[in-house]
């Protein structure tokens, strides 16, 4: 009995996503092994550099620049936090362990993974942008063509001050989560939520809590910034492709950072940290 004629179709079509997923996924790995291998060797080899002026200057706009509005937004996180949970909890006459949630689901994801999301919009679209005008402009074949490598001088330090500041953030988005629930505790919920909110927290909360949400918040930058990296220095098309690579960019940060918190989540919770 044969196919109809739209089931080839399908399957070829199955089979292109596929082979562009792995190819995608193998471009990627290729690009943060050369990351690393030029890292390596300009932290070990004293007559190798990658660009450390160019390392502290990513490291002002992504980490420096964007402090700001990752204040706001834990802030906010924090107050909602509160507010969503304290009507479950009066019900059992728990609202007093509202500081308990907000620091284990504040300091284990919440902080890391809202903090990343952020940054993927913040930086990583504005690195796909810049690379991908490099490229446009042929400025990335210039420096091929004097014997200089790309991704030394171009990507090491972009993704090296995207990891160190977003781990940095993610400590301070832990702080604003915290104090966000506070504000609201104190602002809405009462004497019962307030009160001893801090002591509450400290009770709850762990090194292994912090020192997981660090973790994660390394995998996420490295995510944020290697695929930013690469939708930038394979732009094709003048400004239509840097638009789309700056699209992309954020699309596809935003489905990394969830299925690798969904990851990091699932190994928790067997090894129970």
């Amino acid at each position: 009995m044969s196919l109809p004629v739209e089931h080839p179709r399908f399957i070829r079509a199955v089979g292109a996503r596929t082979l562009g997923v792995l190819g995608y996924l193998g471009g990627m790995a290729i690009l943060l092994v050369e990351t690393l291998r030029w890292t390596l060797r300009g932290l070990f080899l004293p007559r190798v550099r990658f660009g450390r002026k160019v390392f502290m200057e990513q490291m002002v706009r992504v980490g420096v620049r964007s402090v700001g509005v990752v204040m706001l937004v834990q802030t906010f996180i924090g107050v909602i936090l509160a507010l969503q949970l304290a009507p479950t909890l009066k019900d059992y006459g728990q609202v007093d362990k509202v500081a308990n949630i907000i620091g284990a689901g504040g300091f284990r994801i919440l902080g890391p993974i809202i903090t990343a999301v952020v940054l993927s919009g913040f930086a990583g679209a504005s690195i796909a942008a810049e690379l991908g005008t490099m490229v446009v402009s042929e400025e990335v074949e210039a420096l091929e063509a004097i014997a200089l490598n790309p991704i030394r001088f171009l990507v090491v330090p972009r993704v090296l001050a995207t990891l160190i500041m977003m781990v940095l953030l993610s400590v301070v988005a832990d702080l604003m989560i915290a104090v966000g629930g506070w504000l609201a505790s104190r602002i809405a919920l009462g004497p019962a939520a307030y009160m001893g909110y801090f002591q509450h927290m400290r009770e709850q909360l762990r090194y292994r809590d912090f020192f997981t949400g660090l973790i994660q918040a390394a995998v996420f930058g490295l995510l944020v910034s290697g695929i930013a990296c690469f939708e930038g220095l394979r732009v094709r098309g003048g400004a239509e492709g840097v638009g789309k690579a700056t699209t992309m960019t954020v699309v596809y940060s935003i489905v990394a950072i969830v299925v690798a918190a969904c990851v990091f989540t699932v190994i928790f919770y067997v090894f129970g940290f």
